[in-house]
């Protein structure tokens, strides 16, 4: 999400190397393995923690968590696009990275106080030191190699799998702490997961402490930049961002949270616009085509994101989790299915591609957006068989429909959303491929707070039934496959715009 100067102005160290690849990438790899485990560990009990916490269990509470969970992860996403901006021009990148670990940390512990007003501004604190720590990890790994190094591409392969790692054993871990623990009220679970991910979040820091010194000076601001004061300055800026991250969330609520994000977005679109003016026709189009490509990612994102709200009500409430032995599925370890689906099937779908490419068969960018959509609904075709045919005495379904919904949501998310971070990096004027990339950050932070607003709706006044789930979800499926045929008819279109960009 940030420009890349510093690798370019400053010579990349000759690094010992491990495995083939500069030794610092092993050091980063862990760092972000250790800062998913925080994020996702704690985020499948959000909502789960606000019901039982904030509303004693009752179900008139799903509404409220699920349009709190959307806004939080659409916070998250769109706080980057300033911490970038600070890594940049402020503090440089390993100094951001360790005070955005040291502010997620006191976040992660401060949602443990059983108070709905420090819980959200525990919340408000993640947020902020996230937007601090996400994007400037990524940006060292790319800084590790010179211009030109054909293992930058497989160093990144290896560094998302650290981020699938800690996301995979994340929920099983904190599932599993909240599950044995079973003598105690719900919402104590929960405040033992919110601890482990903070415990989580310290690993993080030491590692990253201890580790930095790897990076022989790459990540650092330039000498003239006075170090004290830009920190001073820096830790200001996180104290005021705080509140009014919390006032966003507490006072405003989503739908003025969606509407904020549609106004940045308009902002980011026209930039897009006026730099592409000054190039030619051909830059004008490819804006044009991008942009019609993001309108897209915010539906995939609105309905892929019911994982952690809608999905995880259905999962506690309406999904038999009854196993072998009367052991019960925890509810948690749900989310780690997505994770595990990209590990297995990451390679698989990168082979169809290449398999394809070589009989001139490979599908354009925008009908790879499509299957992506479709999948997506695929997803929620499996659920409406379930709700609808599978409901058992006891109003439950089985396990299994769950479970592949977010396979088949998977299988979606590696056909879109790796293609539109590369699709970003070709069709942005060259000058504004940062705020591009933002950009994309920024329809899919507008995608999550409608997920939230959506499961919102889906669980009502009173909470999620059968009933509620099926029409909720009929929508949803209804919605992404109409967008997916939409987008395979207007393809050729979409394709022209983009001149030859593949």
């Amino acid at each position: 999400m940030t420009p890349t100067a510093p690798s370019q102005t400053r010579p990349v160290p000759d690094y010992p190397q491990t495995l083939g690849h500069p030794r610092p990438l092993w050091m980063l790899f862990m760092t972000e393995f250790w800062e998913r485990f925080a994020f996702y560990g704690m985020r499948w009990a959000l909502t789960l923690y606000i019901v039982a916490e904030f509303f004693k269990g009752d179900a008139s509470g799903q509404g409220y968590a699920s349009r709190t969970y959307g806004a939080y992860l659409a916070l998250v996403y769109a706080s980057a696009i300033f911490g970038g901006w600070v890594a940049d021009r402020i503090l440089g990148y390993q100094r951001s990275i360790l005070v955005g670990a040291a502010v997620m940390g006191a976040g992660l512990f401060m949602v443990m106080v059983p108070n709905q007003q420090v819980f959200l501004a525990g919340l408000a604190t993640v947020i902020v030191g996230n937007g601090l720590f996400k994007p400037n990890i990524s940006s060292l790994v790319g800084q590790i190699y010179p211009q030109g190094d054909d293992r930058r591409d497989r160093g990144f392969t290896i560094f998302y799998m650290g981020i699938n790692m800690g996301g995979f054993l994340a929920p099983l871990i904190t599932g599993r702490i909240a599950s044995v623990m079973s003598n105690t009220p719900l919402q104590d679970n929960y405040r033992a997961v919110f601890a482990s991910t903070g415990v989580g979040m310290v690993i993080c820091f030491i590692w990253f402490l201890i580790g930095k010194k790897q990076l022989k000076g790459v990540g650092v601001p330039p000498p003239e930049r006075h170090e004290g004061k830009s920190l001073i300055a820096v830790i200001v800026g996180i104290l005021v961002a705080i509140p009014l991250v919390y006032l966003l969330m507490a006072k405003a609520g989503a739908i003025f949270i969606a509407w904020l994000l549609g106004v940045l977005f308009i902002g980011v679109a026209a930039m897009l616009v006026v730099e592409a003016v000054r190039h030619d026709r051909i830059q004008i189009h490819r804006v044009i085509a991008m942009l019609l490509l993001f309108a897209f990612n915010v539906l995939f994102w609105m309905f892929f994101e019911q994982a952690g709200s809608s999905f995880n009500f259905l999962a506690q409430n309406i999904v038999d989790r009854h196993m072998f032995g009367g052991w019960e599925f925890p509810t948690g370890w749900f989310q780690s299915v997505n994770s595990a689906a990209i590990l297995v099937f990451a390679p698989i779908v990168a082979l169809a591609w290449g398999w394809s490419a070589r009989h001139r068969k490979e599908p354009s960018i925008p009908r790879k957006f499509g299957l992506g959509l479709m999948f997506n609904a695929l997803g929620f075709l499996v659920l409406m068989y379930a709700l609808s045919a599978l409901v058992g005495a006891d109003n439950l379904i089985p396990f299994w429909p769950l479970a592949l919904c977010y396979v088949m949501q998977t299988i979606g998310e590696l056909c879109l959303s790796p293609i539109g971070l590369s699709m970003v990096t070709k069709l942005a004027p060259l000058r504004v491929v940062g705020l591009a990339m933002g950009g994309w950050f920024l329809s899919t932070a507008i995608g999550n707070n409608l997920s939230g607003l959506l499961a919102g709706h889906i669980s009502g006044e009173t909470g999620m039934t059968v009933g509620s789930a099926l029409s909720g979800f009929t929508f949803s499926f209804e919605l992404l496959i109409g967008a997916g045929i939409v987008l395979f008819v207007i393809a050729p279109l979409i394709n022209r715009l983009m001149h030859g960009v593949k």
